[in-house]
């Protein structure tokens, strides 16, 4: 992954932010796109259902943590299982519009670059949804989960989750949640210098608890969807400015010259010194 970062005290590259509107204009249709695939896949309860019980028997198989021991350290305090169910339903878009001005604003190579992620990373997305829909844990019998956000609130689905025509919930597999998060996350260590810019991981760490706490996303949402951001980041990889100097892997020194070479360029600089003065 070929990703460089430039100075934080660096001046804006003005000549590389793209136009206002039709930036706005972009992104209200990638949030669009979103939301309309996500609800052109509702419906499909059956094959939902059999999908998450072949997911969560590959889970079992893989031998990967229960998602019930997140969401147990989660219900032992009620406040702390609401601010949970508030991050998930409130978070997702503010964070990832935020980041996006943020880089509008002060970085715009950064973001042409960081908007272009995460448009391919939620067509891709999007695509799986379509191709595999997919009951979140919390509607599985098999795992034993809560369904916190119906049980404790809030939540941002309905109570039936088959006629919900706000949101498609059968559109686990890949988790945009977690996908989105770490690709802020990414972002912002790369368009960034402080020492500290590493805790900006802290982001999708506390989405990867929630999403599985909340009972819902598997382990294998947030698996898939990091394995499209990383197919993601190889093909589009942030370009160089054009007036950065171009930076070797290895030292730049002068050539040694072969032996007796010195001597003989230095007589030769005397001999045509000599020449001239005669």
């Amino acid at each position: 992954m070929d990703i460089r970062s430039e100075p934080a005290d660096r001046e804006p590259d003005i000549s590389a932010r793209p136009p206002l509107l039709r930036e706005l204009l972009l992104v209200a249709g990638l949030f669009l796109v979103y939301k309309l695939g996500r609800q052109a896949a509702n419906g499909r309860v059956e094959e939902a259902f059999r999908n998450a019980g072949q997911v969560w028997d590959l889970e079992r198989a893989l031998r990967l943590p229960g998602e019930g021991g997140v969401q147990s350290l989660l219900l032992h305090s009620h406040t702390l299982v609401q601010a949970a169910n508030t991050y998930y339903a409130s978070v997702h878009f503010p964070a990832t519009l935020l980041f996006l001005a943020w880089l509008y604003v002060r970085r715009p190579r950064h973001y042409v670059w960081s908007r272009r992620i995460l448009a391919v990373l939620t067509g891709a997305a999007l695509a799986l949804h379509l191709l595999f829909p997919l009951a979140p844990p919390r509607m599985l019998h098999a795992t034993g989960l809560v369904d916190t956000g119906q049980v404790y609130g809030p939540t941002v689905y309905a109570a039936t989750p088959a006629t919900d025509s706000t949101a498609n919930q059968f559109a686990a597999m890949p988790s945009l949640h977690f996908g989105w998060a770490l690709a802020v996350a990414v972002g912002l260590i790369v368009a960034t210098r402080s020492r500290w810019r590493v805790l900006w991981l802290l982001h999708p760490l506390l989405t990867l608890l929630v999403i599985v706490g909340t009972a819902n996303h598997y382990w294998l949402d947030a698996l898939v969807v990091s394995a499209l951001l990383s197919v993601a980041y190889a093909a589009l990889r942030l370009p160089r400015p054009a007036d950065a100097p171009v930076r070797l892997p290895w030292p730049t020194r002068p050539a040694a010259l072969p032996a007796g070479s010195a001597h003989r360029t230095l007589g030769a600089r005397g001999y045509a010194q000599t020449g001239a003065r005669g």
